[in-house]
This record gives structure tokens, C-alpha cells and sequence, in this order.
């Protein structure tokens, strides 16, 4: 199927799932139709598996924009409580279309408990609440590890079948129940290397053979002729370690050391630490090859940025980090936090950094390198070779320590998925070629109509005047630049208050992460921001004035502003 043919798929309104092989166009086709949207007045929630793939997409990731948070189980409570939690109940209940990209890394009960949640806030027994859902990804990626928990007392249970280990999304019943049009898209972008594209395909196809190894072959190397400060992709943490931890010792500089620092119920901080990619004891050195763990658009680095240590402050001894884009970034401590009702139930704080000559498999997942080592010889997991090779952009940035058996083989089970999602994409483009123009355009401008849109939404007015929407969508542009909102304001001509009544439009959709936030409050504010949240519960006001009396003037209006958009975090 072509991009344009999907394109005019998902116009028409139908749920749709969006697959194909690296450099097909699937985030372009997602891309598009979000302007397309935007365009015409359409709430849509951008979402993500993982924090990677939402930043490159500008959006949220599904567990942050569904209020699910790191549970893999609802209890009837906490669906009441996500439900009646207030900006999670107007980003739900505002939205019209759901996209939600890797959704390969997604597990069915993530799956099921966001189709609950959109039930429960719409007040519909659809399929997500009646939203158009666009499943994006390719099932060909390693699959989320599920933790078996038997004890599941009051629990809703999400599994289709008592005791399943089923680990792909399409596995939850939801898949089936939403209708889903899949769009299997068969163009290729990446016209500079077709033998790379050629193997990567004949892995997938089970179809890799001599020929194809002829070309791996090529880019293999010995341990000694690696070249210098290129990632190193294992498939055991084990080797990760023993590769950074080398590499740092042989470093003759200062260690500087960062000790993470916690707060609250044990078991919420166990939680957040095993799902923190950054390591409880921090140790830098000049020249440290390093990778954010964390995302800040404010700062400019994602999670899977990759950069160089350059030196330390003088006072604080935070690191100075060289990006690879020549950027240069002093890098603080930041806060991975649990929060319920406004209240901070368990923390951790740590510099979001980790050592980087050498990452695991699955941590690369969703980044995209110019360059990388690999030694596949201890691949234990179907699929995990082919998304290793596919990290990589071109095989000549490819260095190949060996490889066994299994590296070249993906899950059977997948490859008898993805026929059948291929059969059914070219059912689905049959379909939809045998329709005529007219009724296309009809179908398409229904939906629109149907989900409160207008057919010119953003089109000027006679008077050259541009809609409301455009205007927020302009500071959005300015805000993923990373202005300041005063410079926005500037750049605008309009009022400092303005742009943050844009702001609070585009964090309660979701397309403003509200992690970003915290860097725009000034260092009094953030270290208070416990206390200012306190104000407006005990004050029982979401006004500003009260909150900015209570504490005789000390925070500005703009930060206790900025607070309040942060308390229903």
C-alpha cells in the first residue's frame, strides 16, 4: 500500500493499523494526517509507546496520556480515580482520534487498560471509547516483557485467558474488537543503500541466506580494529557493563561520582529504579561517552541522546555534555517522580545521564545511529539481531563483532502474523481503490463533520486574520524550539499571558509534556513546588491570586502559574 493510500484510509475515519518495513513512511503517513487534522479542527492525541518514540513525534507517551502510569493491572479504584482525575478526563474526552506509535512495544494489558480508561471517561462501550485509534509499528521489533504477577487480589484481570504469556499487543482483545483496517506500506525512502534494505527484508521475509551474509561479512572487524567512539550494541547487560566500566578505568582523569538520591514507599522508588535507565551510582570521567536517559524538549535532549563529557562546573561539579550536533549542555539532576492526587508518593532524583560506549538491544530500540558496533554472538531472543542491524541507517556505518545462529531469525509467530497483515492490507487497498472520488471525499468530510472539525478550519478570513488554532499551533512551533515564553511573546507581539493561555491549551491536549515545565519555574519555585501544590489543595482554589498571596508575593504570578499546571501531574 502507497502513503497516499493510507493516508485516505485514515481520512475516513476508520480505526487503522500501520505497519511496514524501516523507511516506509510510517511516521511521515503520521505526520500527515496530524496536520491534516490540525488542519481542520480535530482534537488528536499524539502518543507513544516509549519516551523516545513520543519526543520524535511530539507527543506524550500512551501511559502518561491515559494517566495508567507504570501499573500493568486497574483495580476498579484506580480507574475511578484516572477518570475523575481532571485533565486527564478533558485530554480524554476532548480527543477524537487516539495515535499511538511503536505500538510493537506495547503489551496487551498497556493495551486493554488505555481501552478501558477511554470507555470510562466517554461514557461508551466502543472500542476506546468511540475514538478513531491508529495503531502504529512494526511487530518485527522485540516485544515488551510482561511481569507475571499471580497474586492479583481484587485486580481486573486483562488477560483473555487465565494464565496466557501472549506478549504482542494484537494479542489483547481490544485488537480484534476495534475493527482495525491494517495499511501494510510497500514504498521505500531510504534510496541509498537498497543491499542494506535488501538483507534487512530478507530477514523478515525468512529468506536470509549466502548471499546476504556475503555483504555482513564485509563489515565484520576484529576487537582491535573497532573504531573509536562508536556505540556497541550487546544482547546481555553483563557485557554493557564490562565494556563501560573498562572503558571509563582506562581514562586517567578524575571520576566524578553522582549518587542517586530517593523518597518515599519503598516498593513505588523499587519500581521507579528498575525503570530508570540512569544507574543508582554515577561515575563520569573527562571524555565519557554518555546517553540521556530522560527527555527534555526545553534542554534539547531525548532519551537515547548521545554525547560527550567535557568538562564540570567549578561549584556544583554537574557535567558539561558535548551533543553530537555541537551542542553544549550542563546537565542537572531531574526527578522521576509518582504522583497521586497532586501528591508526590515516591521519587528518585539523578543526573539523567548513563555511560554509552556500549548499550543493550533492548535499550536501543527506537533510536535510529549513523553508526554502531555489534556483536551478535549471544543473541538469545528471536528478532533481536534484526533489530540491532535495523538501528543502523546505512551498512556502512555497520561494524560486526560475529553473530550466531538465531541473529538472522525472527519470531515465527510474527512472521505468520505479518502475512496475514499483509493479505489483509491489499484486501483493504482492493476495497478502497473500487470507490470512486466523490465517495471518498464524502466519507472523508463526514468524519470531520462527525468529530466537531471544520472543512476550512485554518484557512484565513477575509480580513487576512488567522483562527484561534493557528495561533496555538505557531506557539507550539516556537515552544519545540525551545523559547522562552517571554521570547515567544516577543516574537509574537502578543502578551506574556497570552502565550501562557496557549501553553495550558496545549498541555491539557497533550501535546506539551508537562516534565518540560519544570525547567521554565525559577530555582525558588522549583525547590517549593511540594508546597505551592499544598496551597491550592489546603486553599480548596484553582485561582492564582489566593495561592499568590499565601505566600506574601515570594513566587510570581507566572510560577505559581506554571505550579498549577504542574499540581494534576
Amino acid at each position: 500500500m502507497t502513503q497516499n493510500e493510507a493516508i485516505s484510509i485514515l481520512k475516513t475515519g476508520a480505526n487503522v493499523f500501520i505497519t511496514g518495513e524501516p523507511g516506509s513512511g510510517k511516521t511521515h503517513v503520521v505526520n500527515q494526517y496530524v496536520r491534516y487534522l490540525d488542519n481542520h479542527g480535530v482534537e488528536v492525541s499524539v502518543t507513544a509507546s516509549t519516551g523516545i518514540a513520543a519526543t520524535h513525534i511530539g507527543g506524550l507517551t500512551i501511559h502518561s496520556w491515559s494517566g495508567i502510569g507504570i501499573k500493568d493491572r486497574l483495580t476498579s479504584h484506580d480507574l475511578d480515580r484516572i477518570a475523575s482525575t481532571e485533565y486527564i478526563a478533558k485530554r480524554v474526552g476532548r480527543s477524537k482520534v487516539l495515535i499511538i506509535d511503536e505500538v510493537s512495544m506495547l503489551s496487551p494489558e498497556i493495551l486493554t487498560m488505555v481501552d478501558m480508561v477511554c470507555q470510562e471517561i466517554k461514557q461508551r462501550e466502543s472500542p476506546f471509547g468511540g475514538l478513531q485509534v491508529i495503531l502504529v509499528g512494526d511487530f518485527f521489533q522485540l516485544p515488551p516483557v510482561v511481569r507475571v504477577n499471580s497474586d492479583e487480589g481484587s485486580q481486573i484481570s486483562l488477560l483473555d485467558e487465565e494464565g496466557t504469556t501472549n506478549r504482542f499487543a494484537f494479542c489483547s482483545s481490544v485488537w480484534a474488537k476495534a475493527g482495525l483496517t491494517t495499511c501494510y506500506l510497500t514504498e521505500q525512502y531510504r534510496q541509498d543503500d537498497q543491499v542494506f534494505l535488501s538483507i534487512l527484508s530478507a530477514i523478515r521475509k525468512n529468506t536470509f541466506g549466502g548471499e546476504h551474509l556475503k555483504h555482513l561479512n564485509k563489515r565484520k572487524v576484529l576487537p582491535n580494529a573497532m573504531p573509536s567512539n562508536v556505540p556497541k550494541l550487546f544482547s546481555h547487560n553483563v557485557n554493557v557493563d564490562t565494556v563501560n566500566d573498562a572503558t571509563l578505568e582506562r581514562i586517567k582523569d578524575k571520576k566524578e561520582i553522582f549518587q542517586m538520591m530517593s523518597s518515599g514507599h519503598d516498593a513505588l522508588v523499587a519500581i521507579l529504579k528498575r525503570g530508570c535507565l540512569s544507574p543508582e551510582t554515577l561515575a563520569l570521567k573527562l571524555g565519557a561517552e554518555v546517553m540521556f536517559t530522560k527527555n527534555s524538549q526545553q534542554e534539547g535532549y531525548v532519551n537515547g541522546t548521545l554525547g560527550t563529557v567535557i568538562g564540570f562546573e567549578s561549584d556544583r561539579r554537574y557535567p558539561k555534555i558535548k551533543l553530537r550536533n555541537g551542542k553544549i549542555l550542563t546537565v542537572e539532576p531531574t526527578e522521576w517522580i509518582v504522583e497521586e492526587n497532586g501528591k508526590i508518593k515516591g521519587k528518585i532524583v539523578q543526573i539523567p545521564l548513563r555511560l554509552a560506549w556500549a548499550i543493550t538491544v533492548h535499550k536501543s530500540q527506537g533510536m535510529s545511529m549513523d553508526e554502531a558496533i555489534m556483536d551478535l554472538s549471544r543473541v538469545f531472543e528471536y528478532g533481536q539481531g534484526y533489530v540491532a542491524l535495523s538501528r543502523v541507517r546505512r551498512l556502512s556505518g555497520l561494524y560486526l563483532l560475529g553473530w550466531n545462529e538465531r541473529a538472522f531469525k525472527v519470531h515465527p509467530d510474527i512472521l505468520t502474523k505479518d502475512e496475514e497483515f499483509r493479505i489483509s492490507s491489499e484486501a483493504a487497498r482492493e476495497g478502497f481503490a473500487k470507490m470512486n472520488q466523490n465517495e471518498l471525499t464524502e466519507m472523508h468530510n463526514n468524519f470531520i463533520i462527525a468529530s466537531d472539525g471544520s472543512l476550512n478550519a485554518l484557512k484565513k478570513s477575509k480580513t487576512g486574520e488567522i483562527k484561534e488554532q493557528d495561533t496555538k499551533l505557531i506557539t507550539l512551533e516556537l515552544w519545540k524550539q525551545n523559547k522562552s515564553v517571554p521570547d515567544i511573546a516577543k516574537i509574537r507581539r502578543v502578551k506574556v499571558q497570552t502565550i501562557f493561555s496557549h501553553i495550558e491549551d496545549l498541555v491539557e491536549k497533550g501535546r506539551i509534556d508537562r516534565d518540560d515545565l519544570r525547567a521554565t519555574l525559577s530555582p525558588d519555585a522549583l525547590r517549593d513546588l511540594v508546597k505551592i501544590h499544598a496551597a491550592f489543595r489546603d486553599l480548596a482554589t484553582d485561582r492564582l491570586t489566593p495561592v499568590y498571596k499565601k505566600f506574601n508575593e515570594k513566587y510570581s504570578f507566572e510560577d505559581i502559574r506554571i505550579a498549577r499546571m504542574l499540581l494534576i501531574r
